[in-house]
This record gives structure tokens, sequence and C-alpha cells, in this order.
């Protein structure tokens, strides 16, 4: 008897500790998935029951097929990348002497909030180059080996003795001859964009058994001179490749001088001059981070960043825990370290992987901040994701709480079983 009153007392007294998280949990957490499959019954108003109308709204609108299938990506791409990279960096900061602050650097991000690293990424991600990290980069290795023309919009004008010749080239309308100077005059091009070093366009000198001529801006600013006729106040095209072709082969080239004019060997006579495309090459602008293509690969990018270093803290600290005999005796047998990562310590942190991959497989599943901030408008659509859209139908300019909480229940329904799964493999590793 006075065992069965001491049992007692100690379930009372578990009861009335479990109590208060019990009530915060039904509070918090059963209440308002028990009112969101109410509420995904009836109607946009509330007051008309639908029944299942709001699923089968959800299965045909394209909006929320495109965020299923964000979703998709998410949870198959992001996930899987954080938790390598974060194995990645736990093995070599092991390795390194500064391994500590290396692991510092990565797991900084952590502290950061979705919001700001949305900020962040979307200065980023800029499509300017002079305001966009990425395309900043991306432009400065392109022009070191592909450097830009400084001519991108030059192009003959009106009468002028240049015609296209393809793939953006012009060409000569006639022969050139030795002694006569040839002229090559271009528009388009303007004042504030001509290279460093251009001057006043000279007039070329006739030089006996040599072709000689001028490649110049014809424009003169305020108005005023005459077509195809180099003028005081007109500037030559400083840097710009003069090609002279016979029977489609180049048989000499030359450069134009700070004044425009230029000198080619006795081998142009009887040649067409063309300025070749090269002269034209608009500026590399980089890539469209957040367009319809890109989006959704660049926000990935945006949360493996964030997450990787989280990644890296939970798999470092079972790594800690691995024993380093069995890695030494690998080591003695000859194995190499890709054989000891690849067969001793990836199965070994197996437990540790497997956690760190189903907690940011939950995670995924409810990202919305960073699409949110880092997507522009014109192509929130395309990166959409069930979150963002959950709050798009729920609470935006149109809003359908019953369609809402269709979706919310379809976003719950997902995650259960990875949450199922989670807890499974802990009773597991509680088991052993």
């Amino acid at each position: 008897m006075p065992g069965r009153r001491a049992a007692t007392r100690r379930r009372l007294v578990a009861a009335a500790f479990l109590l208060p998280a019990l009530v915060l949990l039904g509070a918090l957490v059963v209440q308002p998935i028990g009112f969101s499959l109410y509420r995904s019954l009836f109607d946009r108003s509330g007051d008309t029951f639908v029944g299942a109308a709001n699923y089968e709204a959800v299965v045909r609108d394209p909006a929320i097929v495109t965020a299923l299938r964000n979703t998709a990506v998410w949870v198959l791409v992001a996930p899987a990348v954080a938790t390598a990279l974060g194995l990645v960096f736990a093995v070599l900061t092991e390795r390194v002497r500064w391994g500590t602050a290396f692991r510092l650097l990565v797991f900084m991000p952590m502290a950061i909030s979705m919001l700001a690293a949305g900020i962040i990424f979307r200065l980023v991600y800029d499509h300017d180059p002079h305001r966009g990290v990425a395309n900043a980069v991306l432009v400065g290795v392109h022009d070191t080996f592909a450097p830009s023309s400084a001519f991108p919009k030059a192009r003959p004008g009106r009468d002028s003795p240049l015609e296209p010749a393809g793939d953006g080239a012009f060409l000569t309308r006639a022969p050139v001859r030795a002694g006569v100077p040839a002229l090559l005059p271009l528009v388009g091009v303007a004042p504030e964009a001509l290279p460093e070093g251009a001057r006043t366009a000279g007039t070329a000198r006739a030089v006996p058994g040599k072709v000689t001529g001028t490649v110049w801006q014809d424009f003169t600013r305020g108005g005023g001179g005459a077509v195809n006729v180099v003028d005081p106040a007109e500037t030559g095209l400083a840097g710009m490749r003069i090609e002279a072709v016979r029977d489609g082969r180049v048989v000499a080239s030359a450069t134009a001088g700070a004044d425009g004019t230029f000198t080619l060997p006795a081998a142009a006579d009887g040649a067409r001059l063309r300025l070749p495309a090269s002269n034209f090459r608009a500026p590399y602008a980089g890539v469209e981070w957040l367009g319809p293509v890109l989006v959704t690969p660049a926000v990935i990018g945006a949360y493996v960043w964030m997450w990787a270093g989280f990644a890296m803290v939970l798999i470092g600290a079972g790594l800690a825990a691995l024993p380093r005999e069995l890695l030494e005796a690998a080591r003695v047998d000859g194995a190499g370290e890709w054989q000891v990562f690849r067969r001793i310590t990836v199965p070994l942190l197996a437990p540790v992987l497997v956690v760190v991959l189903v907690t940011l497989v939950i995670n995924v599943m409810k990202v919305f901040d960073l699409v949110f901030v880092i997507a522009p408008g014109a192509v929130q659509d395309d990166a959409n994701v069930l979150a963002l859209q959950l709050y798009r139908t729920a609470f935006g300019t149109d809003a359908d709480q019953g369609l809402g909480s269709a979706i919310a229940v379809l976003l719950l329904v997902l995650v259960v079983p990875v949450m199922l799964l989670n807890i499974r493999r802990m009773r597991k590793e509680a088991s052993r």
C-alpha cells in the first residue's frame, strides 16, 4: 500500500511538472493545427462549408504547383549541399592551425537573421557589377581574359563607305588603294565613353606604297560638320583594329592611334578594309542571378551560406568523439587519407550526418523570409515555395484563409513523415 501511494505521488508530481508544458503545447501547437484543419474545410469568408474543394484547388493552382516543385528542389538540394560542406569544413578544420578561427567565420552567419541575410544577398546578387559582388567578380575575371571593347554601340552613319559584313563586323564597300587615304567614319559612341587618350581626329597623309586612313567619330557636338569628312571638332577612335581582307583572308592589320589614323603595308593595296566584331564587343554584364532561371539556386546559395556553419559544428562534435586509434590503425595499414575519410570517417559519422540532414530538411520546408526578401517581385512567382505561398494566399491582397489553411495542412502532411523518421531514429539510438 505505501508503495502504491509513493508511485501515485510520483505520477502526480510528474504531471504537475508536465502540465505547464502540455498547456503551452496545446495552446501553441495542437489548437492551431486543429483550427487550420477545420478552417480549410470552409470558403474564403469562413461561413460556407466546402469540404475538400480547397484541397482540389491546391492541386489545380499553377502557383501552388510551382511552389511544390520549388520546395522539392529545396528539400533535395539545400540540406545535402549544406551537410556536405559542413562535413568538408569539419574535417579540414581539424588539420589546420587556425581551424578555430575558420570555424568561427563559417558559423558566424548563423548569428544573422534570415531577413538580414536576405538583404545582404540581394546586394550580392545585384546585376550591376558596380554594386553586386558576384557579378563584380565574374566581370573582373571575364575581362581579364576577354576584355570588352570601348565602342560597343559604334556603327556606320548615313551614306557611309562602310557596310555590315555579318557577325557584327563592318567592311568597306570598295577596295582601298595605296597612296589614297581611306575614310572609316562611325557614329554612336557617346563622348564620355571614348577611351582615355583619344585625341582630335587627324587627317591621314598619303604614303606611297602604303594604305593609310582615319577611323573616327563622325559627329560634332552642337551640330555642324560635314558627313564622311574629318572635321576639326571630331575625335579619333583610338585603339580600333583595322584588317585588310582579300579573298576572305586577312592580309594585313593595324591599330588606330590616338587620333584615329592608321597605316597598313603594301599588301593591303586592292583589299577591302574590315573593322572586326571584336571592336564592338559589348561589355560583359555578368549573370542575371535573380532572373527566372537562376533565382531559386541563388536563394539556395544564401541558405547554404547561413546553415553550413550549423552543419559543421554538429559534425565537428561527432568527429571529435571518433576513436582515434581506429583512424590511426587504418593509416598504419596503408590506407590513404581519402580511403580513411570514405571508408571509416563517413560511416562512423553516419548518425550525426542523418541528424543534420533531417534537421535541415525540416528547416527548408519552412523557408520563407529568404525567398521573400531576395527574389524580386517580378520573379517571386518563379522562386515561390510552399511557406511563401501560404503567406501570400492567407494574408496577401486577395486573402483566402480557407485555401491558405489547406496549404498549411499540406505543409504539415509533408513535414510529418520526416519528423516520424527522426523520432524512430532517435528511439533506435536510445535502445542501443
